[in-house]
């Protein structure tokens, strides 16, 4: 009776220790260190997994089916292409080689770190598509300053993949 009284103490022990993950503090927010498969993530805004996550492939494939107005809850991994250099407010994540997901994060309540260029980053909240029309595509290039010629072949309007993150681990 002993021996089953102290295994079942000594499991229990174990088993609360495992759910402990180490904390640090980084530009005022919480991080927390997390192992899978032998990679270590930092975690920042809501706490999430690595469990199911889409590949980049996988997700560039959803976006293709999606239409302007349509948003899907979902979870993919990538790595990030470019980062905000003044805060880390948003990130864009390769989806192949030359197209990538403008990811930002929900109500600006986190960033990720400045050097997060070409690191592995899994983000998980919701994908949609935006366009923006011609008529906007040309006065932006009026306002940087191209030329009549530069403008006037700005004829289809710009879809761009867009994310809203609600948690995303990054590789360390």
């Amino acid at each position: 009776m002993k021996k089953i009284l102290l295994l079942s103490l000594a499991i229990s022990l174990f088993s609360c220790k495992e759910g402990d993950a180490t904390k640090q503090q980084e530009n005022s927010q919480t991080v927390v260190a997390t192992k899978t498969t032998e990679k270590s993530y930092a975690s920042f805004g809501k706490k999430i997994t690595s469990a199911d996550a889409l590949t980049n492939a996988e997700m560039k494939a959803k976006f293709d089916k999606m239409q302007v107005g349509d948003t899907l809850a979902v979870k993919f991994i990538a790595q990030v292409d470019k980062v905000c250099k003044k805060k880390g407010c948003w990130m864009r994540l390769k989806l192949d080689d030359s197209l990538t997901s403008f990811v930002r994060f929900k109500d600006y309540e986190f960033f990720v770190p400045l050097n997060s260029d070409n690191r592995e980053a899994i983000v998980e909240g919701k994908a949609y598509i935006t366009e923006t029309s011609v008529e906007e595509l040309q006065h932006y290039a009026k306002d940087a300053g191209k030329t009549q010629e530069e403008i006037a072949e700005i004829t289809k309007p710009k879809r761009e993949y867009a994310f809203m993150a609600e948690g995303v681990l990054m590789e360390e």
